[in-house]
């Protein structure tokens, strides 16, 4: 029974021993020194818990995050108009193939290339000679013909003749100066008129040639007048449609290949009939006087369209970013803390987005540092009103 007490005296440092030689004192005295262990282990336990609690609320205090002072703003409400540029194809009102309606020589070349010619003016020549025999035939056949309808028809009254062979006798007459009329008109086809006013393009034959019946000659285009054709995609051929109230046609401009705007103003006066599913657009014509023949057959520019848009929502563009192809915006709160928000884009001006959903008029938006912040950070807003923020804008583009 006494191991376990040895055991736990022999334990104790030198100088407790000292104090526990007496046999009788030694169970009191090896309870002592053990409460007195016990207690310093609890003591630095304790401590140990504290000192680990301190660290933790250390580390649980971080400094706070300092506030960034940004610029916001709110979105403006203003009617506005977008232009639409659309690429267009521009074509002569019209656009001919003069051809050969005979075969012979080319005997002569009236006009030149480039040149404006008048409806009915003479263009072209081939030579006659052969359709000016066969006319003069034709008129001896049938002046032959119309003899013997004479000789017959006088038979005829005295009944020498029966009706059925003066009938028989006219019916020659007929196709002989049938004859003559076909040959007449061989003949005029020998002369190329212009079929009405234009400017002519290239030569394809000249003076001398051998043409054929169908044989290209030249090409005619009357530009008094040019139609302009463009492709418009199926979401805004929907919007035209529904934005056309009136009758009235509407107004478009045309901007050339040398960035300026042509001096006349055109408008659109059909839409055809089917889409192009290939591409998913629908084409439009519109029509354009052409006083000064500005405009030429095969000339390419771009149709501009002027969209009016009514209380228009208007953002900088600046104050957007793009995530996989949709457009964002930082919205601050109440609280001054930032919410990244989908908005939908209407239409683009320079510098300018129409928003079509996703704010409204009352909304603050972040102006600047979008790459600095995030959602749910709490900034110091500085705020800017939509007036100056535009201005500032185009004075920029300026």
């Amino acid at each position: 029974m006494l191991w376990p007490i040895q055991d736990k005296y022999l334990e104790l440092p030198l100088a407790k021993q000292q104090k526990c030689m007496s046999k009788t004192a030694v169970l009191p005295c090896l309870f002592k020194f053990e409460n007195e262990a016990n207690m310093t282990n609890k003591l630095l336990v304790t401590v140990s818990l504290v000192l680990l609690t301190l660290a933790g609320c250390h580390q649980a205090e971080a400094p706070e995050e300092a506030k960034l002072t940004l610029a916001v703003t709110q979105p403006l409400r203003k009617d506005t108009n977008i232009v639409k540029v659309y690429v267009s194809q521009i074509h002569a009102y019209r656009h001919i193939e003069l051809r050969a309606l005979e075969r012979g020589y080319l005997q002569d070349i009236f006009v030149d290339e480039g040149q404006m010619v008048n409806k009915g003016q003479r263009m072209f020549k081939i030579m006659p000679n052969l359709y000016q025999v066969d006319l003069q035939k034709a008129k001896a056949e049938a002046e032959m013909v119309r003899i013997e309808y004479q000789n017959t028809k006088a038979l005829a009254d005295k009944s020498i003749v029966s009706p059925n062979e003066l009938a028989l006798a006219k019916a020659r007459l007929d196709k002989a100066e049938a004859e003559v009329k076909l040959a007449q008109t061989h003949l005029n086809f020998t002369d190329i008129n212009a079929p009405f006013s234009g400017v002519m393009d290239h030569f394809n034959v000249r003076n001398g040639s051998l043409v054929a019946e169908g044989d290209l000659l030249t090409t005619l285009s009357d530009i008094s007048k040019m139609w302009v054709y463009f492709n418009v995609p199926e979401s805004e051929y929907l919007d035209y449609k529904a934005n056309k109230t009136s009758e009235n046609p509407v107004k478009v401009k045309l901007k050339l290949a040398n960035d300026q705007v042509f001096n006349q103003e055109g408008v659109i006066e059909t839409i055809e009939a089917d889409f192009d599913n290939t591409t998913g657009n629908i084409e439009f014509r519109a029509v354009f006087p052409n006083p000064d023949q500005i405009l030429r057959h095969g000339q390419t520019g771009n149709v501009l369209i002027d969209i009016p848009y009514k209380n228009a929502l208007l953002i900088p563009q600046n104050a957007t970013f793009e995530i996989l192809d949709k457009t964002y915006v930082y919205v601050v709160n109440k609280e001054n803390k930032l919410e990244q928000r989908l908005i939908t884009v209407a239409a683009e001006l320079p510098h300018v987005f129409v928003v079509k959903n996703g704010l409204s008029a009352n909304d603050k938006i972040l102006l600047e540092g979008l790459r600095k912040v995030h959602s749910g950070q709490t900034i110091v807003a500085s705020f800017k009103s939509p007036q100056q923020v535009l201005s500032q804008l185009e004075l920029h583009a300026e």
